[in-house]
């Protein structure tokens, strides 16, 4: 049972109620079982990947011609709240299929489509976006990697880093300038497939605070050489503009994300506070700690609606930029407020690492960072006054 109850959303119909349960099931079944050392290792392993893939949980949107299920960014929704109520966050899933693969479903030719999109569906290739680099991570416009065409080929070089999926990804989106001199209108995207080209390198499985699980890396481009038709869409300098177009679905996901984490700290919360005692009483009937959970699942049930509410919109093609980024902003700042005062409720033992809520205290603290800072957030949404 949640430890909050909302009404099922417009958007959740019988067939994701059924995804829902399908998934929970894969999941404890396949994945979970060996879930800690993929932790222990610092990355998910490829069977796991092609599991999942056998099994309909990846590219979940993506259309039947290609392999997918033809579902809507609802089922993939549905895949990764459930991973994060599971506690399997660190399991790269959600930016394979909600963030990498919808850049080939919009912007791809047909011929890359049929190329690429099956096999991100299989899991026979693990994708990756790199956008971020050492002196460029919010600012996008201050991307360094070039690629420069050279004959029916264009030559990459740069360096990218804080890649997730990096480690293991196999068909990476690159973002490089095409022409430097023209700032965002000078960026483009490439589909570059690694085990088909010579001179990239990665770097190591970076050292993280939390999710650790999911590998994430420093990537090279030392004059990679790409075919032509590597180019994502129909000519070069469209890149920065077909990253501004799928931001707001990716801000969305981190949202959703950070729903599923803020409910299963409450859940594993409300069951501690129940059993553990101090001074010859339950956790939970203190006033403190009662006063302190109804506050929390309150504003949890705010976000839940709200989030909830931008996914309809979203699945009918209305989510605008600027609601996007008060879900992603709001919803991450609320997920720290809410795990840091469910460990506080844990005591000593939520410091212990072998507690859960200890892991998503460490794991949480990303989310306000990446897909844009919240302060990035916050100077988009003042644009809109």
């Amino acid at each position: 049972m949640s430890a909050i109850e909302v009404p099922r959303p417009d958007w959740m119909d019988e067939d994701l109620i059924l995804l829902d349960a399908a998934t929970r099931r894969f999941l404890e079944q396949e994945i979970a079982p060996d879930y800690e050392d993929f932790v222990a290792n610092g990355s998910v392993t490829r069977e796991a990947w092609k599991k999942t893939g056998n099994a309909g949980l990846l590219c979940a949107e993506i259309d039947e011609a290609y392999g997918g299920a033809g579902g809507t960014f609802a089922h993939d929704a549905v895949i990764a709240q459930v991973l994060g109520e599971t506690g399997l966050d660190h399991f790269g899933v959600p930016l394979h299929s909600t963030i990498v693969a919808p850049y080939i479903a919009h912007y791809g030719s047909e011929d890359q489509k049929q190329r690429w999109l099956p096999k991100l569906v299989s899991g026979d290739y693990i994708g990756a976006i790199a956008m971020t680099e050492p002196a460029a991570g919010s600012d996008l416009q201050g991307v360094r990697t070039t690629a420069v065409k050279d004959g029916n080929h264009y030559v990459l070089n740069g360096q990218k880093t804080f890649i997730t999926n990096g480690q293991l990804a196999n068909l990476i989106i690159v973002v490089a300038k095409t022409d430097p001199s023209m700032g965002a209108k000078g960026t483009s995207l490439f589909v570059v497939e690694t085990d088909e080209v010579s001179g990239f390198r990665r770097g190591r499985n970076l050292d993280k605070i939390g999710l650790k699980g999911n590998d994430t890396s420093e990537l090279f481009f030392d004059d990679v050489r790409v075919p032509a038709d590597a180019l994502l869409g129909p000519e070069e300098g469209r890149g920065f503009y077909q990253l501004m177009e799928q931001l707001p679905q990716e801000r969305l996901l981190v949202a959703i994300q950070a729903m599923a984490m803020i409910e299963r700290a409450l859940s594993v919360t409300i069951d501690y506070v129940k059993e553990r005692k101090a001074f010859g009483k339950r956790i939970l009937d203190f006033q403190n700690t009662q006063f302190k959970l109804a506050e929390l699942k309150s504003e949890a049930t705010i976000g839940r609606v709200f989030v909830d509410h931008c996914i309809s919109r979203h699945i009918k093609g209305e989510l605008d930029p600027t609601t996007a980024s008060m879900a992603k902003y709001w919803t991450t700042d609320l997920q720290g407020k809410v795990v840091d005062e469910c460990l506080q409720l844990h005591g000593g033992y939520g410091y212990m690492n072998e507690y859960p809520i200890a892991r998503m205290y460490q794991d949480a603290r990303i989310q306000r960072i990446y897909a844009g800072t919240n302060e990035i957030m916050k100077v988009l949404i003042a644009r809109s006054l």
